[in-house]
Parts: structure tokens; C-alpha cells; sequence
């Protein structure tokens, strides 16, 4: 494996390992993972790893002509990614993974990781297929585990909190916080930025949902 800067410490702790999964595409685990990983960041020692044969978190970072405060691996060998807490100088490493439930990358990286984040767009099919993924995927192996309702429409929140009463009604966790749909998203992607690195209408406050969410995550690991 190899990352875009080398640590100048060396630390013999154990990383966390925080995955975002989901069985569905398209609905911001890619998006979460870059921006979680670049908040964390700021405090942390973060490696984002990207464990999507697609790479769209490599394709996003490579963007960038500016420095981020996490380093970058894309890796989609399992026997590697079963070997992520022997990773020094890290002491988080956060793992975006394919869209597909039942494939070995997918597996693999459940069953290493500490905690598990999955992000979802509150509309019935989006919510169907995640509840899917937690039931059949995440649920047997017992691990904390938070969804985070994605691309939320700001003029439409009963859809959100309906969202949230089904999840609690069937014992699944989520995040208080939830992250708003804007074009700011999308464009600092294009930008090769995380959101809070982002200039433009919206950016301020894409970048505080996500800021709400990263702290709500990590008082809960």
C-alpha cells in the first residue's frame, strides 16, 4: 500500500477502523467517506482508504491541487484490507467500499473494521435496501454501527423523520444529524476539495452537517 505523504512519527497504536458501507450505489458513501476523513483529519491521524474498484475517492482527491489533511490508498486486496490495524502512524483509518453486498472487498472490510457508518437517502427504496445491508450484513456480526440519511431534502424533512421512526422502530440506529442535498457537494468534487475546504453558495453549510455528523460519530465510538 502506498499514500500520497509519509507520517513523519512512528506510533505503535492501533487504528480505528471506521468503514461506510452500503449495498446500494449512489447514495454519498463516497462523499462521506472523503469528507468525514478530511474533518477527522483536522485532530487525527487519518488514512482514507479506497476500497471501490470504481475509485471515485481516488478520482476526487487526484483533483486536488491543494495538500489534504488525511493520506490517500487505494486498495482493493483483501488480504491487505484484512491486515489494516498493523497500519502505523495512523491512529484512524476510514474505508470507502463497493456498492455490492456480497462481494469478498465488502465482506472483508466489515469483518475488520471497529464501526460502521451507512449512509442513505430517506426515500422508501433507498431505505429498503439499507435496511437490507444492516439486517443481512451488519446485524450478525454485532458490531456499533450508525446510518446517516444522505442528500436530505431540505424542503421536505417529514420524509426524513419518518425515515428516522422506521429505523428506530426496527432497532436500527441512526444519526441525529443528517446531511442537506446541495450543488456545493457536487462541485467540490469537481473542485478536487472536501466540502469544508469549498468556496461557494451553500458551502457553509454542507460543511456543518457534516461537521455535526463527525462529532455525533465519534462521541458514539
Amino acid at each position: 500500500m502506498k499514500t500520497k505523504k509519509a507520517s513523519s512519527t512512528t506510533s505503535v497504536q492501533t487504528p480505528k477502523i471506521v468503514a461506510v458501507v452500503n449495498g446500494k450505489g449512489g447514495v454519498g458513501k463516497t462523499t462521506t467517506s472523503v469528507n468525514l476523513a478530511a474533518i477527522w483529519g483536522e485532530k487525527h491521524e487519518v488514512l482514507l482508504v479506497d476500497a471501490d474498484p470504481q475509485g471515485s475517492a481516488t478520482w476526487w482527491i487526484e483533483r486536488s491541487d491543494a495538500g489534504m489533511d488525511f493520506d490517500l490508498t487505494k486498495e482493493t486486496d483483501t488480504q491487505l484490507l484484512s491486515d489494516l490495524r498493523k497500519v502505523k502512524d495512523y491512529n484512524l483509518v476510514v474505508i470507502d467500499t463497493p456498492p455490492a453486498l456480497h462481494s469478498e472487498v465488502f465482506q472483508t472490510v466489515i469483518q475488520s473494521s471497529d464501526y460502521l457508518v451507512l449512509p442513505t437517502p430517506p426515500a422508501p427504496m433507498d431505505l429498503t435496501a439499507l435496511i437490507e445491508t444492516v439486517q443481512t450484513a451488519v446485524m450478525p456480526l454485532k458490531m456499533p454501527y450508525r446510518v446517516l440519511l444522505t442528500k436530505v431534502d431540505s424542503r421536505s424533512l417529514k420524509e426524513t423523520l419518518e425515515a428516522q421512526n422506521t429505523l428506530l422502530e426496527l432497532g436500527i440506529p441512526a444519526c441525529h444529524a443528517f446531511i442537506r442535498s446541495y450543488k456545493a457537494h457536487e462541485k467540490a468534487v469537481l473542485d478536487g476539495l472536501p466540502i469544508k475546504e469549498w468556496r461557494g453558495k451553500n458551502a457553509s453549510e454542507a460543511a456543518a452537517d457534516y461537521r455535526r455528523v463527525a462529532e455525533e460519530l465519534e462521541r458514539d465510538w
